[in-house]
């Protein structure tokens, strides 16, 4: 049974009170029966202050001996301990939910010192949604063929919430349903992991390192570690769900926009088509023909931003892309479609170490888009470039082209939404960030924005982890 380190501490110190006293009163008590002959002489005297100096020293290496063990039993927990709190950040840092998974299945078989490490993953209706390994090269990996249903001991785990601790799984009868290429195992520890009373997963180790079978100590660090990996794939739910909603609430917002916009080129070209009309039938052609011209402009122009908009809705940010991935498929889609160069520059940025919410990723897409969008309509330009940086906290993106400019001072309330400026400038502020025109004539213009992040970024980046970490 563990006794408390407290408990430990409060026996020792009567101990140490006590038991001299004990020591001393005994030796006296000897010392009065025997006080005649030899040891009531200095040569007795000397006798038995020797003897109470080795007990003494006896009794004081005993004490520092347990003090010792006390201390080294402190450091050990202080070591689990640190190494459970490194272990939760490293799951918690991510919301990546197949990153969170592979993180989860690493480190609890760092934690427990194992060889090789499972987790599985339940979805709807119970059935396996994931099945991560660790310690298994991609090779083998394939040799073993689908994963595994939740039978057998997986499934003792997985429907009953049972914590397995076993010796050697080959003498177990309820041990099953193991390929013809799986390596041997023995030992095996097996937790569930819960949330609010509901089986989530279960994480599975198998081959203690240096050790014959898993103990006490690592099932209940285990077990601890289950508790904060329920948290962070809760979370990583969580985050998925706000991410399709977000491009769903998205995706609905620029329809409603491709409409009205339509709405608006469609009643413009009936306009004009009825005065080229009425100009024809009134004997004045050339009026006509710059009609049918100015129609024929927008026209062109309408079907440039509706390629432009289905491009945008094809290659929206969703729960396992990235605002760096889209725009690594959108930008040379859009250069392709309109003959202008395109450059992204994301320094030493890489995939989900942005720490944005996904409507703040959403929304700096749809600025990026929408300041391509005026390259493309107004600049004249043969080449743009898009600068991401990460700041302390904030991320900063610069859209800058060659184009010919134009004053921001000569624009008018009523040519403001023209350059889609003033969207662009809600789209930030939408999200607690800010917007800013930098622009003169014949000089090009740079549209800078600026985001918040809500978060650090992982330490490790999203996708970096393989679905089967060898050692």
């Amino acid at each position: 049974m563990h006794v408390p380190t407290g408990s430990r501490l409060s026996r020792l110190k009567w101990l140490a009170v006590l038991a001299p006293v004990a020591f001393l009163g005994l030796l006296e008590a000897l010392r009065r029966l025997i006080v005649t002959g030899f040891w009531g002489s200095w040569p007795g005297y000397l006798i038995l202050g020797a003897i109470v100096l080795l007990a003494t020293l006896v009794f004081a290496e005993t004490i520092f001996r347990v003090i010792e063990r006390m201390q080294a039993s402190l450091a050990q927990q202080n070591r689990e301990l640190l190494a459970l709190h490194e272990a939760g950040l490293a799951i918690t840092g991510e919301l990546n939910l197949e990153t969170v998974l592979q993180t989860v299945v690493d480190e609890a078989r760092d934690l427990a010192g194992a060889r090789y490490g499972a987790l599985t993953l339940l979805g709807d209706g119970d059935k396996v949604e994931a099945f991560l390994t660790s310690g298994i090269d991609r090779d083998l990996l394939e040799r073993l063929g689908p994963a595994p249903e939740n039978h057998g001991l997986l499934g003792v785990v997985l429907r009953e919430g049972r914590v397995l601790r076993i010796g050697d799984l080959t003498q177990d009868r309820r041990s099953t349903g193991f390929p013809t290429a799986h390596p041997p195992m023995h030992s095996l520890l097996a937790v569930p992991i819960r949330s609010h009373g509901r089986i989530l997963g279960s994480l599975y180790l198998t081959e203690k390192a240096n050790a014959n079978e898993f103990d006490a100590s690592d099932e209940d660090r285990l077990d601890r570690f289950a508790t904060q990996a329920a948290v962070a794939i809760e979370s990583a739910r969580l985050h998925r769900r706000v991410q399709v909603l977000a491009v769903t609430e998205e995706r609905e917002r620029i329809a409603r926009e491709m409409h009205d916009s339509l709405a608006q080129v469609l009643g413009y070209v009936n306009t004009k088509a009825q005065a080229a009309q009425a100009l024809l039938e009134g004997g004045q052609s050339d009026r006509a023909a710059a009609q049918i011209g100015q129609l024929a402009q927008a026209a062109r122009d309408a079907y440039a931003d509706v390629r432009e908009n289905i491009l945008g809705l094809r290659t929206s940010i969703g729960p396992e892309r990235t605002l760096i991935d889209t725009l690594g498929d959108y930008l040379p889609r859009w250069q392709d479609q309109n003959g202008i160069a395109v450059e992204l520059d994301t320094g030493s940025l890489v995939p989900g170490t942005l720490g944005l919410s996904p409507m703040t990723e959403i929304q700096l897409l749809r600025i990026l888009q929408e300041a391509l969008a005026n390259v493309r309509k107004h600049a004249e330009a043969t080449s743009v470039r898009i600068t991401l940086r990460a700041e302390d906290h904030t991320i900063r993106a610069t859209i800058a082209d060659n184009g010919r400019g134009f004053d921001p001072e000569t624009i008018g309330r009523s040519e403001f939404p023209r350059f889609g400026l003033a969207t662009m400038r809600e789209r930030a502020e939408a999200v607690g960030g800010a917007l800013e025109i930098d622009a003169a004539p014949g000089q090009g213009t740079e549209v800078r924005v600026q985001v918040p992040r809500v978060r650090e970024p992982a330490n490790q980046p999203l996708g970096a982890r393989a679905r089967a970490k060898g050692d």
